[in-house]
């Protein structure tokens, strides 16, 4: 083996979806509205794709979860058994992909690699995916559509599972993470999402970092609450070896008044030791109009043109 080279496997990227192919629509987390998983379908549909609900995809339990976890997972496992099925895409994240995580059938998903679409909680099982079979997904828009969603955001899932093109993500000035930069450039695969969800997995589910670019976001957290999930990442040494740092959206986490930390302060504060390239601002997250980024993928993130960009999720 050549000097650097890696002796992990390689990652397990799936077909592209063709019109005509079956797609499973499931909810492993929270409950979605009936209305918004109606306009997913209907969006899917349009692509010539054949979509069909998880038996358990509008149960409750309790008062935020889609069900029982036995039936939530029979759907999610249910998915990556059918050869017929090939994508799956979750209905909405909220809470409780961590509770089934663990049982998610990763020898099917091996044996027929298929894509997963979600983000949110649903980076529990981005995570388990790949620490357990090196599975490719994508970081996108969930079945539960918003109808504040424009064509871009159907038109950019449409492409990362139709088309296997390069996905390109640039920093935008007006996010909050925007003045996070540490120059440089990095290359490795992209992994990660949610911050809380990443920093509550360790010890069970977090994959190791090293050789890969980060990627994080989050929503309607407390400072605290994401140094507590930064630290958790940092002193378990899942950050070792990380190239850099991909910083998404961090909505509704800005803190205002005299002495109190910013989201950047804690980010540079965090992550700047690291002494990786690290580029705030990308519109990647809980806003308006998500992109579709594959998980997994190979990337570049390049300071200099404030731009991330991600090989094909699909081949």
């Amino acid at each position: 083996m050549e000097p650097g080279a890696s002796s992990a496997p390689a990652a397990l990227v799936p077909p592209r979806l063709r019109a005509g192919d079956r797609v499973r629509v499931v909810s492993p987390a929270s409950r979605p509205e009936r209305s918004q998983v109606t306009r997913g379908a209907e969006i899917l549909a349009s692509w010539g794709l054949t979509v069909e609900i998880g038996q358990h995809a509008f149960d409750r339990f309790g008062h935020y979860l889609a069900g029982r976890d036995e039936d939530r997972l029979a759907d999610v496992n249910d998915a990556l058994r059918d050869p017929g099925v090939r994508a799956i895409i979750a209905t909405t994240g909220g809470k409780g992909a961590y509770r089934i995580a663990s049982g998610v059938d990763v020898a099917a998903a091996r044996r027929d690699p298929k894509p997963l679409v979600g983000f949110s909680d649903i980076t529990m099982l981005h995570l388990v995916l790949w620490q357990r079979c090196r599975l490719v997904g994508f970081h996108g828009p969930h079945a539960g559509w918003h109808e504040w969603y424009g064509s871009q955001v159907a038109d950019a899932l449409r492409c990362a599972l139709m088309q296997p093109e390069l996905v390109s993500v640039h920093q935008d000035p007006g996010e909050l993470t925007a003045k996070v930069l540490v120059e440089g450039r990095a290359t490795g695969a992209l992994l990660g999402g949610n911050l809380d969800t990443i920093g509550r997995s360790v010890g069970w589910a977090c994959p190791s970092f090293d050789g890969a670019i980060l990627l994080i976001e989050d929503v309607d957290k407390h400072i605290g609450a994401m140094d507590r999930s930064l630290t958790q990442l940092l002193e378990s040494g899942c950050l070792d070896g990380v190239r850099g740092v991909a910083v998404g959206q961090f909505i509704r986490s800005a803190e205002e008044g005299p002495g109190r930390w910013s989201i950047i302060d804690l980010l540079y504060d965090r992550l700047g030791p690291l002494g990786v390239p690290i580029l705030g601002g990308l519109p990647i997250g809980h806003g308006a109009q998500p992109p579709t980024v594959p998980l997994g993928a190979n990337a570049t993130l390049d300071t200099a043109t404030r731009t991330l960009t991600v090989e094909p999720g699909v081949r």
